[in-house]
């Protein structure tokens, strides 16, 4: 059954009648930077019509990874179905708005290094094979005390573990409210509960399409840091705050929709394992186009001491369709909802990004009809060094620095990204690993001042 878009005039008309409803007086212009933090120029409401005709100008040049000084003015096109009112802004008389934005040029044309358009050129490889690309993502975070001056500590407010109640999770009540505001503002919310680690927390919703749910993300994480301040507490996506404790993923689910057929590309019923020829060439094209693209998944010199056996984070390069040690696997639901988990992506990537990048790398596989691998089935966290070796099963990079040599090298970065958001990337993540080369850490004094 096809969903009816609404129309954009339609959307319009539901916007103004909000506005008047619930007495919004400001309108936040958000969009992300090259990596995913969010930012916003704040507008009346009588300039509704202004930002509409994608008239809201601002400097490009101060932006991440935007323009250099000479070029800097750039536009922001909002998406019409993003606005939403800000539940903590409500009172008698007075609210505040959002829309999130695509970034234009003066002529009017997508700037190229606005994540959000990366992500839309994807979409619309996509959409020239037949598809629509679905992705659900799974966002973990920890919550952390503050001190006396607001600033986070490491300190968890709660000992729980993984699906414990209260009273030994503290962060219920939480999560309680970020669910509360998550519904407010759109979100159909699926599952919420503690993590693993002490202090950590996921909250799931609803997949959508690969736009969609990439601004689902981003403002997720807005609105977890947002209403975590509240309690008094810090709320980050960092993938390994904690030494010793599992560190937080992005699981991310995604699937093909074949738009002629109007069915789940890769479902088959008559395959054993229930997928189809596409799903198994989109399986083969993540595990080829991975070391290539992880630069971009998990992008900080933190998210490499997530990725290292022992804390349920995937590090081997195989899949299957039940072994949550690999690092794709295929969750037991078919039919329509038949679709491939990625496991190595951590909360901290630009959530734009890392879904063209996984979508790209999967359509790499299904364009050039490569076969999968045989699935690992095992326990590869068990395995001897030998029986990896044995069974040719590689190992994500292991830090940083390799994976930006790979993404620079590799095909599938520059092919997503583009020339400049390309380059911009790359140069922004060396300057980040020659910063951490470089500095000299609390480890390295403690181990060596006293006994050298």
């Amino acid at each position: 059954m096809t969903v009816k878009t609404p129309t954009r005039e339609s959307l319009l008309q539901e916007i103004k009648e909000t506005i008047e409803k619930k007495s919004v007086e400001l309108l936040h212009m958000q969009f992300v930077d090259i990596e995913g933090t969010l930012k916003h120029v704040t507008i009346t409401a009588e300039q509704l019509q202004q930002a509409v005709d994608g008239k809201v100008m601002f400097d490009g040049s101060s932006i991440t990874g935007f323009t250099p000084i000479n070029q800097s003015d750039l536009y922001l096109n909002p998406d019409l179905s993003t606005f939403a009112v800000l539940p903590w802004t409500e009172e008698e008389g007075y609210s505040e708005a959002r829309f999130l934005c695509s970034v234009t040029t003066p002529d009017g044309n997508d700037f190229e290094g606005d994540p959000r358009n990366v992500l839309k050129k994807t979409v619309k490889r996509a959409a020239d094979k037949g598809y629509s690309i679905s992705v659900g993502p799974e966002l973990e975070f920890f919550l952390f005390e503050t001190d006396e001056y607001g600033q986070p500590t490491i300190r968890t407010q709660d000992v729980g573990g993984y699906f414990e109640p209260s009273p030994k999770d503290e962060g219920e009540k939480v999560r309680l409210a970020i669910y509360k505001a998550l519904k407010m503002m759109g979100f159909t919310i699926e599952a919420s509960h503690h993590e693993v680690a002490i202090g950590q927390h996921e909250i799931n919703f609803k997949y959508a399409d690969a736009l969609a749910s990439a601004d689902a993300a981003t403002t997720y994480k807005w609105v977890v840091k947002t209403v975590a301040k509240q309690f008094g507490l810090h709320a980050t996506f960092m993938p390994k705050p904690l030494a010793g404790a599992n560190g937080s993923g992005m699981h991310t689910n995604i699937s093909l929709f074949n738009n002629e057929k109007q069915e789940n590309a890769f479902y088959d019923e008559s395959d054993k394992l229930g997928l189809s020829e596409s799903a198994y060439q989109f399986i083969a094209g993540l595990i080829e186009n991975v070391k290539d693209f992880v630069a971009v998944t998990n992008p900080l010199v933190n998210s490499y001491k997530r990725l290292v056996p022992g804390y349920e984070a995937p590090c081997y390069i195989a899949w299957s369709a039940s072994n949550r040690s690999a690092l794709i696997r295929i969750p037991a639901t078919r039919g329509a909802g038949t679709r491939v988990e990625i496991r190595c992506p951590d909360p901290s990537a630009n959530p734009y990004l890392a879904f063209a990048v996984v979508a790209s790398a999967g359509l790499d596989g299904v364009e050039r009809e490569l076969s999968a691998p045989p699935s690992v089935d095992a326990d590869i966290f068990h395995m001897s060094l030998d029986e990896i070796e044995a069974r040719g099963i590689e190992n994500l990079p292991t830090n940083l620095e390799q994976a930006v040599d790979r993404f620079e090298t590799g095909e599938i970065g520059l092919k997503t990204f583009g020339e400049h958001a390309f380059s911009e990337y790359i140069a922004l993540k060396r300057g980040e690993w020659d910063d951490f080369r470089t500095t000299v850490t609390g480890w390295e004094v403690e181990a060596y001042q006293s006994k050298f």
